[in-house]
C-alpha cells in the first residue's frame, strides 16, 4: 500500500525499548540516577576506573542479550517495509531491538552496545562477551585497550552527515520515546520542520521541546506506536489527532 509520505526519517530514544526491559536514562528511575556518568559514560571515566566501566558495560550487555522487542519495534519494521526503502530509522540506543523486529535501514548515532572497540588501533567487531581488561584485540593484538563501541559525552555520535542529509530531504519526522534535551540529536525536529517536514512525537509524556511539533501523542510506546503507524498504512495523512498549543 502507497505512503502518502514520501521520505521518513525516524529517531527513536530509550523510551522504546523501556517496555522491552532496557532501563531509560534520564526519567526519574533512570540509569543516570544510578550511576555517575563521569565514571562510566567518559572517556575520563574509562581512563580513571576501566574496570568500574567494564562491569557497568558487561552488566548492560547480559540484560540485553535477555531483551526482546515490543510492539513498537515491530510497527516500525512494518512501516519500513511499506516505506519500500524510504525510510532512515535513527536510534539513540545501543541495543539490538530493532534489528531483531526486522529494521534494516539502521544508523546507531550513539553506538552499539554489542560490539567492542580497541581504543589504539580501532578495530571494531560484533562481539557478546564480558568486556575485561585481560581481553586482546583481535586485530593487533594488545591487551587493556578494549572498550564498548559506544558514544561517550564528549565524543561525536556517529552518521551526522548521513542524517543530516535524511533530515534535509525528509517529508516526514517521527520522534519516539527520547527526551529531547541531548543536542545534536534534539535538534533533528528544527531541521525537518525547516525542510518543511510534517513533525510528530511520540512519547510517553511531552518532552523539554514538544512545542517544536505539529503532531503530539502521548502514552506507552507499545501502544501509541503501531496506532499511529496503521494510520499511516490504512492511508491516513496524520497518526491520530494533534495535539496543539
Amino acid at each position: 500500500m502507497a505512503l502518502r509520505f514520501r521520505r521518513i526519517v525516524v529517531l527513536t530514544g530509550a523510551g522504546i525499548s523501556a517496555e522491552s526491559g532496557l532501563g531509560t536514562f534520564r526519567d526519574k528511575d533512570g540509569l543516570w540516577t544510578k550511576y555517575d556518568l563521569n565514571e562510566v559514560a567518559t572517556p575520563e571515566g574509562f581512563a580513571r576506573n576501566p574496570r568500574l566501566v567494564h562491569e557497568f558495560y558487561s552488566a548492560r550487555r547480559k540484560n540485553l542479550l535477555d531483551a526482546k522487542p515490543n510492539a513498537a519495534h515491530a510497527a516500525l519494521a512494518a512501516l519500513e517495509e511499506a516505506a519500500g526503502g524510504n525510510l532512515l530509522l535513527v536510534t539513540q540506543n545501543v541495543d539490538t531491538l530493532h534489528e531483531q523486529a526486522g529494521s534494516r535501514n539502521i544508523r546507531h548515532m550513539h553506538g552499539e552496545l554489542l560490539r567492542t572497540r580497541c581504543g589504539p588501533c580501532g578495530h571494531s567487531a560484533a562481539d557478546e562477551d564480558e568486556l575485561t581488561l585481560e581481553r586482546q584485540c583481535t586485530a593487533c593484538g594488545r591487551a587493556g585497550g578494549l572498550r564498548p563501541d559506544v558514544v561517550w559525552f564528549g565524543e561525536m555520535p556517529f552518521h551526522m552527515d548521513e542524517i543530516a542529509d535524511a533530515l534535509g530531504d525528509c517529508d516526514l519526522f517521527l520522534s519516539i520515546g527520547t527526551s529531547g534535551t541531548v543536542y545534536p540529536a534534539a535538534g533533528f525536529v528544527l531541521a525537518a520542520a525547516h525542510a518543511g517536514a510534517h513533525t510528530v512525537e511520540l512519547n510517553l509524556e511531552p518532552s523539554e521541546g514538544h512545542s517544536t511539533f505539529a503532531e503530539r501523542r502521548y502514552g506507552p510506546a507499545s501502544a501509541i506506536v503501531p496506532d499511529y503507524v496503521n494510520s499511516l498504512l490504512s492511508g491516513g495523512r496524520h497518526g491520530g489527532t494533534a495535539i496543539a498549543d
